[in-house]
């Protein structure tokens, strides 16, 4: 968990995309991220976390389903959302909190 908060606290946007492999809308999603981060260069943070392999930090952020985005800046969460999101979402969200 003090991994995670690391993360986090960074002064720069970090997207966390929670998924699981077996998660069809998660395949989807992940050539999105893929833009997104290519296109935010070193703007952003992308991490993609593992619901089965962390079942204790999703439960603590209270992810029921996937794939769950976060965007966090300096440990506040700053936006959420499940499902999959269109890019230009994504970088409408991301370039509002950069």
């Amino acid at each position: 968990m003090a991994d995670f908060r690391q993360i986090v606290a960074s002064k720069k946007p970090v997207l966390i995309d929670f998924y699981a492999e077996w998660c069809g809308p998660c395949k989807t999603l992940a050539p999105i991220l893929s833009d997104v981060a290519r296109e935010m260069g070193d703007k952003v943070r992308v991490i993609k976390i593992d619901i089965d392999k962390n079942p204790i930090l999703a439960r603590k952020l209270n992810v029921r389903s996937v794939p769950t985005l976060l965007i966090y800046k300096e440990e506040i969460l700053l936006w959420r959302q499940t499902g999959v999101v269109p890019k230009n979402q994504l970088l409408k969200a991301l370039k509002a909190f950069s």
